[in-house]
């Protein structure tokens, strides 16, 4: 069964989109941490980031590095914090979050509730940067 992850690839699911390439994919967060909260994704579907193949994970970070650049153009911030979890959805992803505080990338804050046009004017702010 597909993952939700890879449904949104498939554009079965509707994301708000901030970078793509052939092979990977950058959506924002829809329960974010902070503002600008976004996803990275390989268009493959792989439960376990260590389980990507080098070549692919090497061109993975490169993306969102790329991501990561316009996200700070974005929303300025001390750094992008960079997280691997895993656990939350069996397709492999990384977490790019603005951060000011180390708190901001604690995942056991209170998320975001923000609106679809909330969403898509953020997604608008990072794809512009």
């Amino acid at each position: 069964m597909a993952s939700l992850f890879t449904k949104i690839v498939q554009g079965e699911i509707p994301c708000h989109k901030v970078a793509e390439s052939e092979k990977f994919l950058a959506f924002l967060d829809i329960m974010p941490l902070v503002k600008g909260h976004v996803l990275v994704i390989p268009k493959i579907e792989v439960d376990y980031i260590f389980d990507i193949e080098d070549e692919l994970l090497g061109d993975m970070m490169v993306f969102a590095k790329s991501v990561a650049k316009q996200l700070k153009l974005a929303y300025p911030c001390n750094r992008i914090g960079v997280s691997v979890i895993g656990l939350e959805v069996p397709h492999a992803h990384i977490h790019l979050v603005p951060m000011n505080v180390l708190n901001d990338m604690n995942f056991s804050n209170e998320k975001l509730t923000l609106s679809q046009n909330e969403l898509a004017e953020i997604a608008k702010k990072i794809k512009c940067a």
